[in-house]
C-alpha cells in the first residue's frame, strides 16, 4: 500500500524556542507517513540554527546569507522538497498527529483540491479569521477597506473578505489559503511557480491561491485545530508591517485586476493609503497619549495549573499538579480568578493539546506549553 511523502518547509527568522516547536510537533504529525522537515534560515544572525539542530539533526538545514524575504526562501525549499506533498508551515505554529493525515484525506477525496488550509487557533484559542477569506477583489476590498465587513459581519454581500458568513466546523470551498500552513500536492505547487518574487513579505499566500485557483484548482477549508502564535514574529502595529502589508495588497491588485476603471482603481489605493495612515497614527497616539493620567490597574492573582507526570512540576511554575488532560475540565468554573494552564509535552500530545486549547479558550484562562527538552515555557506573549 502507498505510503504517502510529505515535504515541510519552514522559513525562520528570529524565532527559535517557537522553531523548535514547531518542529517536534511536525514530527508528531509525520507519524505514519514518510516525510522530511526543511528548515530555511533568512539570516536571523542568532543562534536558531545551531539552537535546533543540536535538538534536531535530522532536519534539512539551509542557511541563506541574506534575508531573502518569504516567497524567496520558501522557494528554496520547494526546490529541495523530494515529498508528494508540501506543507508551508509557519515556525510559530504547533501541528499535532492528525493534521497531515486529515489533509491528505481531504486531497483524496476531492479531485479538484488546489490547497488546503486549516482552522487556526491562536495561543490561547481564539479563532484567527484569516483562516478562511476570499479573494480581495474590488468590491472585497472596498467592503474591507470602509468598514462594511465589521458593520455586517455575517453578510454574504459585505463580509466576503473573511467569510464570517461560513461556519468555522464545516469543511468550504475558500479562496485565499494563509501562509501560515498551506498544505498542496508538491506538483501542483511546482506548475504554478510556487510563491511570486513580486512580494518580499505578505500577499504571497494570496498570489498563490489566485493562481492555483486560476490553474483549475479548488482550495479547500477544513475545521482541523491548529496553533498559531500569530504576532510572536511580527509586530503587527509596526510601521514596517503597515507599509509592506499595504504595498503588497498593491501590488496583488496592479498585477490581477488591471482591467478595471482608473478612477475605481485610483479610489481603492487611496482608501489603502488612508487605512495605513490611520493605522500609523492610531500606533503613534497610543504610544505617546494613551495612559497619561491613568490609575495603576492592579494585576489579579493568577492560578497555575501545570498537566505532567512529572514529579519536577514545581521547577516549571510551581503550581498545582495534575496529571492528564482530562483532569482540568471545567476549570473556567472552578476557577474564578485568571487561570494559567502549563502543558508539559512529556504527558501530553501536542493533538491533545491543540484540541484542548482550542475548545477551552476563555477571557480568564492562558495556556503555555512547557518544552522538557529545552527546558522552557513556551507561552503566545514570550520573548523571541
Amino acid at each position: 500500500m502507498h505510503t504517502p511523502s510529505v515535504s515541510i518547509v519552514i522559513v525562520n527568522y528570529r524565532v527559535k524556542y517557537f522553531l523548535e516547536q514547531t518542529i517536534r510537533s511536525a514530527k508528531e504529525a509525520l507519524q505514519g507517513l514518510q516525510g522530511e522537515i526543511i528548515v530555511i534560515d533568512n539570516n536571523s544572525q542568532d543562534d536558531s540554527i545551531a539552537y535546533v539542530r543540536r535538538l534536531h539533526p535530522d532536519v534539512i538545514y539551509v542557511e541563506n546569507r541574506e534575508n531573502l524575504g518569504f516567497a524567496k526562501a520558501n522557494n528554496l525549499g520547494f526546490e529541495i522538497a523530494q515529498g508528494e506533498y508540501i506543507l508551508i508551515l509557519n515556525p510559530d505554529t504547533v501541528i499535532g498527529r492528525n493534521t497531515l493525515h486529515e489533509c491528505i484525506r481531504q486531497y483524496q477525496s476531492h479531485p479538484d483540491c488546489g490547497g488546503i488550509g486549516v482552522k487556526m487557533h491562536d495561543g490561547n484559542g481564539n479563532f484567527l479569521p484569516e483562516s478562511k477569506r476570499a479573494f480581495p477583489t474590488p468590491w472585497v476590498s472596498f467592503c474591507k477597506i470602509f468598514g462594511l465587513s465589521r458593520l455586517f459581519p455575517k453578510s454574504r454581500v459585505f463580509a466576503k473578505y473573511h467569510l464570517r458568513f461560513l461556519s468555522e466546523q464545516e469543511v468550504h470551498p475558500v479562496d485565499i489559503l494563509s501562509g501560515a500552513f498551506i498544505f498542496v500536492k508538491t506538483s501542483r505547487l511546482l506548475k504554478v511557480g510556487g510563491f511570486s518574487t513580486d512580494y518580499f513579505m505578505y500577499g504571497e499566500d494570496i498570489d498563490l491561491s489566485y493562481c492555483l485557483n486560476q490553474a483549475g484548482y479548488q482550495n479547500y477549508y477544513i475545521p482541523t485545530p491548529i496553533i498559531h502564535y500569530k504576532g510572536e514574529s511580527t509586530q503587527k502595529d509596526s510601521y514596517r508591517y503597515v507599509k509592506v502589508f499595504y504595498e503588497a495588497m498593491e501590488i496583488f491588485f496592479r498585477k490581477h485586476y488591471p482591467h478595471f476603471s482608473k478612477i475605481y482603481g485610483f479610489t481603492v489605493f487611496f482608501a489603502i493609503r488612508l487605512r495605513a495612515s490611520m493605522a500609523l497614527a492610531n500606533r503613534f497616539f497610543r504610544k505617546f497619549f494613551c495612559g497619561t493620567g491613568k490609575k495603576k490597574q492592579t494585576s489579579r492573582p493568577v492560578s497555575t495549573i501545570v498537566v505532567t507526570k512529572s514529579e519536577d512540576a514545581p521547577k516549571i511554575a510551581g503550581g498545582e499538579v495534575l496529571a492528564s488532560v482530562s483532569s482540568i475540565a471545567g476549570l473556567r468554573n472552578e476557577y474564578p480568578t485568571p487561570v494559567r494552564i502549563i502543558f508539559d509535552n512529556r504527558a501530553c500530545s501536542y493533538q491533545e493539546i491543540i484540541e484542548y486549547i482550542a475548545s477551552h479558550h476563555a477571557p480568564n484562562v492562558e495556556f503555555a506549553i512547557y518544552s522538557s527538552q529545552c527546558d522552557i515555557v513556551i507561552t503566545p506573549k514570550m520573548e523571541k
